[in-house]
């Protein structure tokens, strides 16, 4: 397929076709905010971040998912575009503890989200799964991003441990049956833990770490329950 010229903020550009325009605007040196993005997860488009402005089209669009057309003309900062941002992140401080999520932190800095807007909203709260010798979870900072289900399935691991459990605000990450992790599938490759966002999926020995174990008790906290069998002679 012939390569697409577009216009990014002002400058002209020629890409693939099929580019998105997030990437598009990486090739110009441009940086679009993302949070439920991932270079190695399949793009949903849920949180929002990424939206721009497109001429000729009344919603804003996900730069992550959506793809460039010849000619288009896009603006990423425009103040229709901050203003849906700023409210998302807004929103998300008000229910989920983001204390761990230091790119999110960035973003609310950078668009001046104020965090006391929607004070009285409703938080999200669950306890500290803490089932096996691996990893926590903590549900209460958890932003519904997806990425740690997407590697868990068809995105890497192909174990299919987690996924989407609840409905509306008490949408969450869970197990089938909520059985504990070392009654699933899971595998414990770590793969969720290393593209979680936020430090809802966090090493078991990071967090003992931080609340100031000693390398011995970590290691003693962290073995697994099973012992090795000896060869026999």
């Amino acid at each position: 397929m012939p390569d697409v010229t577009l216009s990014i903020d002002g400058t002209t550009v020629t890409v693939p076709a099929g580019t998105t325009i997030l990437k598009a605007a990486e090739h110009l040196g441009g940086q679009i905010p993302t949070i439920c993005y991932h270079d190695h997860c399949t793009a949903n488009g849920l949180c929002r971040i990424c939206v721009v402005e497109v001429d000729g089209v009344k919603p804003l669009l996900p730069a992550c998912l959506s793809r460039v057309s010849e000619g288009m003309k896009v603006t990423t900062s425009s103040s229709r575009a901050e203003r849906s941002r700023r409210t998302i992140l807004e929103m998300l401080a008000s229910a989920v503890d983001l204390s761990q999520a230091p790119e999110i932190e960035k973003f609310i800095g950078d668009y001046r989200a104020d965090q006391s807007r929607f004070a009285d909203g409703k938080k999200r709260e669950h306890p500290v799964l803490d089932d096996n010798p691996m990893y926590i979870r903590d549900y209460s900072k958890c932003i519904l991003c997806w990425r740690c289900v997407q590697v868990c399935a068809d995105d890497a691991q192909f174990t299919y441990a987690i996924n989407f459990t609840g409905r509306g605000f008490e949408t969450s990450i869970g197990t089938f049956f909520d059985k504990p992790m070392p009654e699933t599938t899971c595998v414990f490759c770590g793969q969720c833990v290393g593209v979680c966002p936020t430090g809802a999926l966090k090493s078991k020995r990071e967090s003992l770490l931080e609340q100031g174990l000693s390398l011995d008790e970590i290691l003693q906290a962290t073995r697994g329950g099973k012992k090795r069998r000896r060869k026999s002679p």
